[in-house]
């Protein structure tokens, strides 16, 4: 008995060795991926603020995630623009999906577009200065991503449950109402249709967050820890983001209560246009002042 008990200690002291180990590697794989991440912006102090954010400090912050459609000798347009802000001591976080036609000023190209074609423009750089021009608000770090790398980190979580609203077919592929199934392809094409869809660039940025909620949900699922190397390896091939590791530990740290309290916001109460054949989205004046201004308060710089 003795002796069973010696070596289950053994055992014991074994596994807390491999799993504080299997810990400090995965820490450092984050960090070595984050690096890699990191693009820096040119750092500006808002107009409404003293200073740069500082996430160590528990400030409100904002965040504008750009899903792009890159393709080969294409710089691509952001598909998905997705700002959020967040407020730790409130503990809530805003999210607003800006439709991609948005007919808004360029900033940095002195002309009015739509609002998707800013990344084509000039990149990360050029979309941020547009939506914090349309929105009124500083944008503080901006994160983009390829949509097609959601397609690998799809397959290598193993798929993807959606609930989808709409029966539609897209690409060869039938999409039936009601939980469905999805690998790397499949999802894909799940999001990239828009034309069939009664509700257009809505119906598709509601299957748009459908996919990313699926992924983050199986990214977070036990079977997944043993292939977080192989989703790192699409991110660092795939993703830029403006924001330097220390600031990500930071908002782990002292922003997690806030991710669980979200509120969507919607801009869709506007009208569309035709300029020259081309159709455009227009903003409802007094819905995009009272998103302003919710933002701002959010963001608490009124």
């Amino acid at each position: 008995m003795r002796k069973w008990i010696k070596w289950a200690g053994v055992i014991g002291i074994a596994l807390c060795i491999v799993v504080i180990g299997v810990g400090v590697k995965v820490y450092s794989d984050v960090k070595t991926t984050a690096e890699k991440l990191y693009t820096p912006l040119a750092q500006e102090i808002p107009a409404e603020r003293e200073a740069v954010v500082d996430v160590k400090q528990q400030e409100p912050f904002s965040a504008l995630l750009l899903g792009v459609d890159e393709r080969e000798g294409d710089a691509g347009r952001s598909d998905t623009m997705i700002v959020l802000t967040v407020n730790p001591s409130l503990g809530t976080t805003k999210i607003l999906s800006i439709p991609r036609d948005t007919y808004t000023e360029i900033i940095g190209a002195d002309r009015k577009d739509k609002i998707n074609h800013a990344f084509a423009y000039g990149g990360m750089e050029m979309s941020k200065h547009t939506v914090e021009y349309l929105l009124d608000i500083p944008v503080d770090y901006v994160a983009k991503i390829n949509m097609k790398s959601f397609q690998e980190i799809i397959d290598i979580v193993g798929g993807i449950t959606v609930n989808n609203e709409l029966d539609f077919s897209y690409d060869g592929e039938q999409f039936p109402i009601g939980k469905i199934e999805l690998d790397g392809n499949k999802a894909l094409k799940y999001v990239r249709m828009r034309y069939e869809d009664p509700a257009g660039d809505f119906g598709r940025q509601n299957r748009q967050k459908q996919v990313i909620q699926g992924v983050l949900k199986e990214s977070l699922s036990v079977n997944t820890i043993f292939n977080y190397k192989s989703i790192f390896e699409t991110l660092e091939e795939n993703m830029e983001m403006n924001i330097k590791f220390d600031e990500l530990l930071n908002i782990r740290k002292h922003y997690g209560n806030s991710f669980q309290t979200i509120e969507q916001l919607y801009l869709n109460n506007g009208s569309s246009t035709r300029l020259d054949g081309i159709y455009y989205y227009l903003p409802d004046e007094g819905e995009l002042k009272n998103i302003q201004s919710t933002l701002q308060q959010h963001l608490e710089i009124e």
